[in-house]
């Protein structure tokens, strides 16, 4: 049987590319999407996957029929895009990218007026427009035209950024960084910004947004291994990866050592709450490291189901001072956007780094210890909820919580199963203050899986 790979999932639909999204089904979400927001401008983007000007070209098509006016902004990270949604206020927005996903898949990111994923009311209302069909059709002398903008964007996102961390004394600083861009779409922003606004010597690679992906699309410690050389070779005192639109962050640390990704959003929480202290979101998957420094400040910690729309609209509801999943590298700071943002990432671990006088080990080592596994494991449709159940019985003194998948709450440690939102996979995700532990924990749920 054939694997379907199509998922309408928060952020939008995704899939391989000509098998499943098809030039003429991205046109006919961008008519569902221009129905939906009504006559107006709305934002278009993408990354910089082959498939992505194809059907830039296709979304184009679709909100023209409906009437909308096109802002087309080129390649640019999906923050850039969700700032610059919101800070001009237009209809919507759409970003062609398939994230961390494999070339051959491609993406449509939806986009509110504020710049924010969809909530589930507007989702359903979306799909309802596309399954019936039920396209607004623009008459000749509604047809607008398509306008082309791809600098403002850049500059208002990093002017954001920027307002929130010390940019002289960093400056002054001239941190040794090093990148690995993937050759995605924040490439060249992520240059600009490292080297000129903040004024690092910076040794770059993969920054060439015209060549393919030069490894996995995901930055892991097993992906990133030319990053881990380049830090080394050049002595940097930091180095970042990139996913292919720009909202994931990995971070290598002086000694060539990945960073654990909760660890990366741990250290960006603790530096938020130590001069802004307030509430924390962070999805069921993230460390139990985030509670610890919460509690050091006198900040509470809600937990939400894995996906950046799902974390925003807590963050919202809470007024959250700072939030994001360390499960998947993403750091959300709402006074620059509701959204992951590598940049604000960026900027303060540097300001971190130049206060403290520590360099990026240091302070990583200083975090308290928990020790994680990570996994994906192959299921068949119809399957998870018996697996679920199985699992649930060989830990019957767990507490569980089925808010995303099933998550189990143990005395010395969490498990955490689920489907993902984005390929048909099961992750699975095992923490534990014992090394010896987690490995357990993840070894016992693999064989109960089969």
């Amino acid at each position: 049987m054939r694997e379907h790979r199509l998922k309408i999932g928060v952020s939008g639909i995704r899939g391989v590319v000509g098998e499943f999204l098809t030039p003429s089904l991205a046109c006919s979400f961008a008519q569902a999407f221009g129905t939906f927001v009504g006559t107006g401008r709305v934002v278009l983007g993408r990354d910089t996957r082959s498939s992505g000007e194809m059907l830039q070209h296709a979304v184009a098509c679709g909100l023209l029929a409906t009437g909308c006016e096109v802002i087309a902004v080129g390649i640019q990270p999906t923050p850039t895009i969700q700032v610059y949604i919101g800070a001009v206020h237009t209809r919507g927005g759409i970003s062609v990218t398939a994230s961390h996903n494999p070339p051959e898949y491609n993406a449509l990111k939806l986009f509110n007026s504020q710049g924010l994923f969809f909530n589930h009311y507007e989702r359903r209302e979306l799909l309802d427009l596309f399954y019936e069909s039920a396209f607004r059709k623009a008459t000749n002398a509604e047809i607008r035209r398509v306008i082309v903008d791809p600098e403002t964007p850049r500059k208002i996102h990093l002017e954001r950024v920027l307002r929130h961390v010390d940019v002289a004394r960093i400056r002054a600083r001239r941190f040794r960084v090093a990148l690995d861009g993937v050759n995605g779409a924040g490439s060249e922003l992520s240059c600009r910004f490292l080297e000129h606004s903040l004024g690092c010597q910076l040794r770059a690679i993969f920054v060439d947004p015209s060549k393919p992906f030069p490894r996995e699309a995901e930055p892991r410690p097993d992906t990133l291994g030319e990053l881990q050389q380049l830090v080394l070779k050049e002595q940097a005192e930091i180095g970042f990866g990139q996913d292919p639109d720009g909202d994931r962050l990995a971070v290598v640390d002086e000694n060539g050592r990945v960073l654990d990704n909760d660890d990366v959003l741990a250290l960006v929480v603790d530096a938020v709450l130590n001069s802004m202290p307030g509430n924390v979101v962070v999805n069921l998957t993230t460390s139990a490291a985030i509670d610890d420094i919460a509690q050091q400040y006198g900040c509470k910690v809600y937990r939400t189901p894995v996906g950046e729309a799902n974390v925003v609209e807590r963050m919202q509801a809470v007024k959250a001072v700072i939030g994001g999943e360390g499960s998947n590298g993403g750091v959300i700071f709402p006074a620059v956007q509701y959204c992951r943002d590598s940049y604000t990432a960026m900027a303060f671990l540097l300001d971190r780094m130049e206060r403290s006088g520590q360099p990026i080990s240091q302070l990583a080592n200083r975090l308290p210890r928990y020790h994680r596994r990570f996994g994906k494991l192959a299921y068949e449709h119809g399957r998870l909820g018996p697996l679920m159940q199985a699992l649930e019985a060989f830990f019957p003194d767990a507490q569980a919580d089925r808010t995303d998948g099933l998550k189990l709450l143990l005395h010395d440690g969490w498990i955490h199963l689920r489907a993902s939102n984005t390929e048909p996979l099961l992750r699975l995700a095992v923490e534990s203050r014992s090394k010896e532990r987690a490995c357990q924990l993840y070894e016992q749920v693999t064989r109960l899986l089969g």
